[in-house]
């Protein structure tokens, strides 16, 4: 189900832009958008991993830099039934996490230093986990052709304000021109936003099996959640925020229409209520600890 409603928000993401492709220019207009759009998606491909890793600073370790870190990542990618992605870290004190490449054998996972810092062992394993489904699910090209598409409907939009068409614009003139910039981006951020949101859902779940209890990510989704850490590269980088496990850029007052992320406590819902299916109870080892305030103590991870 989660699928089809992601292709169906894809198959309407591209409508958007074949559509203000058609109001500026016509059917010459839409055939230009269809081009554009085939060459942002062809270099989404190929690079989405390398912009995203290096837009945050994210440096690789191994089993010899990071062994209980890379160790945990490679058997849950076992787990998973997928190669062991490219394990990276990103030096900054905000707990986040997230993954990136365009396919299971391309892909790469990366959590930041405050997240190793801040959970326990079970807790990053679930975050973890929840990072590998995405690559299961192929989530994480799915996210960026959507991210990329939605800027090319930007930057189109933007284009037709400056040069209001051809005469071949189509039968709403210079008013379709118009409506295209100023409504056009909003659909498109609406739809990558409800794609996003879908496909989090489903690496909540799926995390949950793979690292073989929910109540981990939980509890981790409540320590992080409860934390306000500014994280400079990606208020710097805003088109990337989608791609983490938690909403990364703050002071974020949105509209939940908008919002990349679900609601955190509904994700904690729908991860205790998997728990209960799964036959797993909570313990005191599950349950959130307090947030280590100020200087936190050297982290097993790094």
């Amino acid at each position: 189900m989660n699928y089809t409603k992601t292709l169906l928000l894809l198959a309407a993401l591209t409508a958007v832009f074949l559509s203000i492709g058609w109001l500026i220019g016509g059917v010459t207009g839409m055939v230009i958008a269809f081009l554009i759009a085939i060459c942002t998606n062809f270099y989404a491909f190929w690079n989405s991993d390398e912009l995203a890793l290096r837009a945050h600073g994210a440096r690789r370790v191994d089993r010899a830099s990071a062994p209980e870190y890379f160790q945990m990542v490679e058997e849950l990618s076992v787990r998973a039934g997928i190669p062991t992605p490219a394990v990276y870290v990103i030096d900054t004190d905000q707990p986040n996490a997230f993954a990136t490449g365009r396919s299971p054998d391309k892909a790469a996972v990366a959590a930041t230093r405050g997240l190793m810092q801040m959970l326990s062992r079970e807790e990053l394993a679930g975050v973890m986990a929840h990072e590998i489904a995405h690559i299961q699910n192929r989530d994480t090209l799915i996210m960026t052709v959507a991210a990329t598409v939605a800027g090319a409907i930007a930057m189109l939009a933007q284009f037709g304000m400056f040069f209001g068409g051809g005469r071949d614009r189509g039968a709403f003139g210079i008013v379709g021109v118009i409506a295209a910039a100023i409504l056009a981006p909003l659909a498109a951020m609406m739809i990558q936003s409800l794609i996003s949101r879908t496909r989090e859902f489903s690496a909540d779940r799926l995390g949950g099996e793979i690292c073989g209890n929910p109540l981990w990510l939980a509890s981790a989704l409540a320590k992080i959640t409860r934390t306000n850490v500014l994280m400079p590269s990606a208020e710097e980088n805003p088109a990337s925020a989608h791609l983490f496990i938690v909403n990364p850029l703050a002071g974020t007052r949105v509209d939940r229409l908008f919002s990349t992320h679900p609601d955190p406590q509904r994700r904690i819902a729908e991860l205790k209520r998997q728990a209960a299916t799964m036959g797993r109870m909570p313990s005191r080892d599950d349950a959130p600890r307090p947030v280590r305030r100020g200087g936190s103590a050297p982290s097993p991870w790094q």
